[in-house]
């Protein structure tokens, strides 16, 4: 994969974040200006990567679905289950690169989506788990667990744009 490509999909995760209120407005923007830097480019993207800090809360919900639509990236339609997927999917991608450790992914979706949400119902139990365990325990049997079920989500094949 180029860094063109990774860039394109660290932005269709930031979006998914986004949408599933894990990520600022912000962080898109910031997103679509990494993305520019590694060679995808749209017009659409670079009005996305003009906005300021300021705009962003009330620009990107209007300027984003165009800038993913051009470079032919998923943005799902709030609320839905495939938008909370997709943002299981980013935290899990995030973990797997070593900038999430294992129990905050598992915090994270437990805390965002709870037991009832079957493709990340696993992580709720992990968390639970954690919870479990007495002070100054070993986590290492937990960790790897979670590291599982997040290769197991991450797994999922996605279009490279």
């Amino acid at each position: 994969m180029t860094s063109a490509e990774a860039a394109a999909l660290a932005l269709q995760d930031r979006a998914a974040l986004w949408r599933t209120g894990e990520a600022g407005a912000a962080d898109v923007v910031s997103s679509a200006c990494d993305a520019l830097v590694a060679g995808v480019d749209s017009p659409a993207l670079r009005i996305l990567a003009a906005c300021t800090r300021a705009e962003a809360d009330y620009d990107v919900h209007d300027l984003l679905p165009p800038a993913l639509d051009e470079l032919g990236l998923v943005l799902h339609p709030a609320g839905s289950r495939a938008a909370q997927e997709a943002g299981v999917r980013a935290l899990a991608t995030r973990t797997l690169a070593g900038e999430l450790t294992p129990r905050e992914l598992a915090f994270r979706v437990h805390w965002r989506f709870g037991h009832d949400f079957s493709p990340a119902e696993r992580l709720a139990v992990l968390d639970d788990e954690y919870d479990y365990l007495e002070h100054g325990e070993d986590t290492a049997q937990v960790d790897a667990d979670v590291l599982a079920e997040a290769r197991r989500i991450t797994a999922v094949v996605r279009p490279v744009p």
